[in-house]
């Protein structure tokens, strides 16, 4: 079962400028930075209660966020939902007929394990699952 969103994803251009403008906007600064490789992006995260924004820059033309931008340009991206036992959230939602992107969780940004459910199976949106380790 999903226990709260997590994360709302936002591919952007320019992490600094992005995140300049969203510390502007919300009036909170940004609490973490960090490359994910696997990915291919670098990452910063703005929490405004129990929610953060994730600010998503692509790391190179390969990137699966910068063929996102390329495709629908900058914005929301994501939506990310936090889960107390990834494993069994997957199992559960291929049940229900969910096409998953991963067979198994991957290591994600802000020490969590994650795996994403195909847009195509969710109304458009790439859906996140998180589990923090």
């Amino acid at each position: 079962m999903l226990k709260n969103i997590d994360h709302i994803g936002i591919a952007v251009k320019d992490l600094d400028q992005s995140r300049d403008l969203f510390e502007r906007l919300t009036g909170h600064m940004a609490e973490h930075t960090e490359t994910v490789e696997s990915e291919g992006v670098h990452t910063s995260f703005i929490r405004i209660g129990a929610t953060k924004l994730e600010l998503l820059q692509p790391m190179n033309e390969g990137s699966p966020i910068q063929k996102f931008i390329d495709k629908r340009g900058e914005g929301i991206q994501q939506m990310a939902f936090e889960v107390e036992d990834i494993r069994a959230e997957m199992n559960r939602l291929r049940e229900e007929g969910f096409i998953l992107l991963n067979d198994e969780p991957k290591k994600g940004a802000n020490n969590t394990l994650v795996c994403f459910v195909h847009p195509k199976s969710a109304n458009g949106i790439l859906v996140e699952l998180c589990q923090k380790l």
